[in-house]
Formats: structure tokens, C-alpha cells, sequence
């Protein structure tokens, strides 16, 4: 797909293959956690503005909002996109706004504080295991990996190609074009 053709519908991911036998096409749509691998380079720019900024994304369904554009190792998305990402202890996901997507955190490992801003009022509650939120779009949030241990989150944005998310305006990461 070139950058200016239209992404694909929900329909198209959806549709089965011609000539293609249901096991194939469902094996086409089974991500297996063997034959995905953590990519510490997606989000590599955020780490060398600040070494706190270093985590990585494993990716299951649809390539996310980190800005990677193809990989073809995920389940097509329709509606979402669905990955895992690791936070090494201390570290941050910086402050950023998606102005088209929802985007769900639901904390499978450790301890994370989450950290909301919208129109100067700010709000923080800590994330454990097996808790969820909801962020609405164009509603700054940043997440900090308070715990002792690496945490590790699901991650869901509502949309099969989210916007490339965006930084606040004081923040060095504002300033690099990717």
C-alpha cells in the first residue's frame, strides 16, 4: 500500500481469500506469542531525547500509534489495533495526545501511574494488575512504571491506522519530525 492510497476496510481484512480453505485463512489470523518478538526500535526516537522514554511494543493486531508503518508479522486490522508493551521499572511513556482514537491500557504486570491533562486541569491514579482505563481522544496522557518489576500492558487504540500521536509543545519530542 502506497502512503497516499486509502488503508484497507474492515471488510477487506475480514474477507476470506479466494481459493483459500478456512484453516489457512485462520491460521492467516492467528498471532502466536512464539513467532512475535519485542521491538525496542519503535519507539527508539522517545529514548534518545530521554533514556527513561525506553520501552517496546509487541504487536498483534494492526501495527498501533508508535508510527512503525508495516509489519507484516500481525492480524490485519478493522476497527483497532492491539499490541503488548513493556515498561522497565522507572521508566515512562512520555505525555501524548491521539486526537482520533480511544486508547486502552490494561496493566497484565506491575504497577503504573497514569497521568491525564486536558484543558489544564490534571488528573493521576495508579494502575495495579488487571486494571483498565480509558482514554477518550485529544486528551494528553503519560504512564510511569512505578513498580520494582518491568510492567507489562495491553495496548488498544480504536482505529486499524491511528493519527502518529503528538507531544505536548514544551516537550523536546514536539520538536522531531518522523
Amino acid at each position: 500500500m502506497s502512503e497516499t492510497s486509502a488503508p484497507p476496510t474492515a471488510e477487506s481484512t475480514w474477507a476470506r481469500p479466494e481459493g483459500t480453505s478456512l484453516e489457512q485463512w485462520m491460521d492467516s489470523r492467528v498471532a502466536r506469542y512464539a513467532t512475535r518478538r519485542y521491538d525496542w526500535d519503535a519507539l527508539k526516537f522517545q529514548e534518545q531525547v530521554d533514556p527513561r522514554y525506553r520501552r517496546a511494543q509487541m504487536r498483534y493486531v494492526g501495527t498501533g500509534g508508535t508510527g512503525v508503518s508495516k509489519d507484516s508479522n500481525t492480524v490485519p486490522a478493522g476497527h483497532f489495533t492491539f499490541s503488548t508493551m513493556v515498561i522497565p521499572a522507572g521508566h515512562i511513556g512520555p505525555s501524548h495526545i491521539h486526537v482520533d482514537v480511544e486508547e486502552i491500557f490494561f496493566v497484565m504486570r506491575g504497577k503504573m501511574k497514569l497521568v491525564i491533562e486536558k484543558d489544564g486541569e490534571r488528573y493521576e491514579t495508579v494502575l495495579n494488575e488487571r486494571d483498565l482505563v480509558s482514554v477518550p481522544p485529544g486528551v494528553y496522557r503519560e504512564e510511569h512504571n512505578i513498580g520494582d518489576e518491568d510492567a507489562l500492558m495491553c495496548v488498544m487504540l480504536g482505529s486499524p491506522k491511528p493519527i502518529t500521536p503528538t507531544y505536548p509543545p514544551d516537550s523536546p519530542l514536539a520538536k522531531i519530525k518522523r
